[in-house]
């Protein structure tokens, strides 16, 4: 069945546009009846990020959700990850988070969390899309069961003590000036309270959201901000935190920026030492440097590789018992903590090895040389330009330049008529030369 609302995280979209409000009452609508199982009272829990728009979305679900019989319950803004752990820790049936993660304030979405505070299934989801355009009118509660809604307080707090036991109790960030871009986004009361709480002298910025400004120059995806402030201030970090606070990327003391390969290192290691690592290696995605993979063998850990996508990660570390894994945009998952992506606490853990090991961050996580890696997008009107033969003999022929001295990824985007090429290797002119080929191949094709 083909897919109607839901993509590959969540129901997403422009606001106002694509995403309405009737569509999120009637997400609401069908998701509540979906989960509605069993004779008990049924709670959800709502949490969102700093988007205007997330007004209006979460108004539309709290009709939907109390409309089909499910008690509602508001958390105000929260990062994602806070979301699935509270779904699960407050045994409701049901969470969502209102964000778009690190695209633009005018985009927003829906994710959805079942009990156990994991996302979703594909084939929950096609369950819901199926009862979405449905005609609703027999299925309402009625009057008497109509659900209620009430906005919780101090679950900040709840989230915060949460994330501070994932580290040994008696550790202190004493000593460590930590600035931290919140991205004006969902974390922006959580982790510099967390990290202040721990001992850390903390500098933050992005914490002024307006509705607006969510991701805009800041945060993950924009790192120029927080390595300016890194160097004003001489801190000894950085962390920017993306609009939901899924994800993370770490600044070094010299303003140089960590991205998610070598943040995986660092953990994986730290884990190693502590005898945390369930598993003799971790789990990410093709797109993570081929210099991660190699330092990985050297250390005798291996690299399991799965498609774009943080989803595809974690449904590899379940059915396969690996506890770290992560994409190098900075979604890291450490699930023996979370049920998806932290980046408040993936921070926490690279704090952790900096202060035990008393070495400048440059040092600490810099655990591998990146091969050179190369990136570059074609976009197409129509058809299948990867099926044409020159196309194929071009990628035939560029993989046998590589050979075994780097990679080739070509990949259709899952969202836009664009074809995505990558190579890396240990020769930059080399991977910049098979790379153009396969550009011109299938620019020709798609022209």
């Amino acid at each position: 069945m083909a897919r109607k609302y839901f993509g590959t995280d969540g129901v997403r979209g422009r606001a106002n546009a694509t995403l309405t409000a009737d569509l999120a009452l009637r997400v609401g609508m069908a998701a509540g009846l979906v989960f509605r199982r069993g004779e008990h009272r049924h709670r959800v829990v709502i949490g969102k990020d700093t988007r205007l728009s997330g007004y209006m979305i979460e108004n539309a679900l709290v009709a939907g959700f109390t409309s089909v019989g499910m008690d509602v319950l508001l958390l105000g803004p929260m990062p994602t990850p806070a979301v699935g752990m509270l779904t699960r820790s407050m045994r409701a049936d049901l969470g969502v988070m209102i964000s778009a993660s690190h695209n633009p304030f005018d985009d927003n979405g829906i994710k959805l969390f079942g009990p156990d505070g994991f996302k979703l299934s594909d084939a929950i989801e096609l369950e819901i899309e199926d009862l979405i355009d449905q005609e609703f009118a027999r299925k309402l509660a009625k009057p008497a069961e109509i659900g209620r809604a009430r906005r919780l307080e101090g679950v900040h707090a709840r989230y915060i003590e949460y994330a501070k036991r994932t580290l040994p109790r008696n550790q202190s960030f004493d000593g460590l000036r930590v600035v931290v871009d919140c991205a004006n986004g969902a974390g922006y009361r959580v982790a510099p309270e967390a990290l202040w709480e721990l001992g850390a002298e903390v500098v933050a910025i992005g914490t002024e959201p307006d509705g607006l400004n969510i991701n805009r120059d800041v945060g993950s995806t924009s790192p120029a901000a927080l390595a300016a402030k890194v160097r004003e201030v001489r801190a000894d970090i950085g962390i920017a935190l993306d609009g939901d606070a899924d994800r993370v990327i770490i600044v070094d003391e010299k303003g140089h920026v960590v991205d998610g390969d070598q943040i995986m290192a660092v953990v994986a290691e730290s884990f190693r030492e502590d005898g945390r690592l369930s598993r003799d290696g971790i789990v990410a995605t093709v797109m993570s440097n081929l210099g991660l993979e190699r330092h990985l063998k050297d250390i005798g850990l291996t690299l399991a590789r799965t498609s774009v996508g943080d989803r595809y990660v974690l449904e590899r570390m379940r059915s396969e018992g690996y506890n770290v894994g992560g994409e190098q945009s900075g979604h890291i998952i450490l699930s023996d903590y979370a049920t998806t992506g932290d980046g408040l606490l993936a921070a926490l853990q690279v704090l952790a090895v900096v202060a035990r090991r008393e070495r400048p961050v440059s040092e600490v996580c810099h655990r591998f040389e990146p091969l050179p890696q190369i990136l570059k997008n074609v976009r197409y009107r129509s058809g299948q330009p990867l099926e044409a033969p020159s196309v194929i003999s071009a990628i035939a022929n560029a993989e046998e330049k590589l050979a075994n001295h780097g990679r080739l990824l070509i990949r259709p985007s899952g969202t836009e008529p664009v074809i995505r090429v990558m190579g890396e290797g240990d020769d930059r002119d080399l991977v910049e030369s098979v790379v153009d080929e396969v550009i011109d191949a299938l620019q020709r094709v798609a022209a």
